[in-house]
């Protein structure tokens, strides 16, 4: 073999592998659904919301699904990923489930000039698919804390905690597990809130 022709090889070996990773298909995108009505109400509270983006760990903290196959085993399903980071998704869609319930005068996020008189500070402890138990079952625990915006007092701390077999095998099948955990746990925080606030 020539000098020139070995030359050539690192450069041909690159351009395959490139090729063939071309070849593999780009993940399915999901997204997650914010409860319709959550704690709906005829009463409107004049307060007005700030839900910050909550605290995770760097596990949760990116748009990749996480999997848990056994305690303290962390994996990511594979060709899936989330439409946005994971606290960022679950911020816009709270935001939406408290938007929904009718409940309070406004909602929104930090930045749009609310004159805020509750927080929700949320931070996300689990949200995954587990196989503990051998079938995959959505597991979320978001804890939230109602926090008076103009004293700086905590008026009520509870963790919100949903765990819900999935029928169904199939990428599409655990996502939609996951969101109607999601929905159900978003639902519960909206009515808690609104009671606590």
């Amino acid at each position: 073999m020539t000098l020139f022709a070995r030359s050539l090889l690192p450069a041909a070996l690159a351009a395959t592998l490139a090729g063939c990773a071309s070849l593999s298909p780009p993940p399915q995108t999901f997204d997650l659904t914010a409860p319709a009505g959550a704690g709906g109400s005829s009463r409107v509270q004049r307060s007005q919301i700030l839900v910050p983006e909550p605290t995770t760990t760097g596990t949760l903290d990116s748009e990749r699904v996480v999997v848990m196959p056994a305690p303290l085993t962390v994996e990511y399903l594979g060709q899936s990923q989330w439409s946005d980071r994971l606290p960022r998704l679950v911020q816009l869609r709270l935001v939406q489930a408290f938007q929904n319930s009718g409940r309070f005068s406004a909602v929104g996020v930090p930045g749009q000039g609310l004159a805020i008189d509750y927080q929700v500070v949320t931070n996300i402890r689990n949200f995954e698919i587990s196989y503990e138990t051998g079938q995959p079952v959505a597991k979320i625990a978001i804890a939230v804390t109602a926090l008076d915006d103009k004293t700086g007092t905590v008026r009520a701390t509870r963790i919100f905690t949903v765990s819900e077999p999935i029928a169904g095998q199939g990428n599409a099948a655990l996502i939609a597990g996951l969101n109607g955990a999601f929905e159900r746990i978003s639902a519960e925080i909206v009515g808690w809130f609104a009671q606590v606030a």
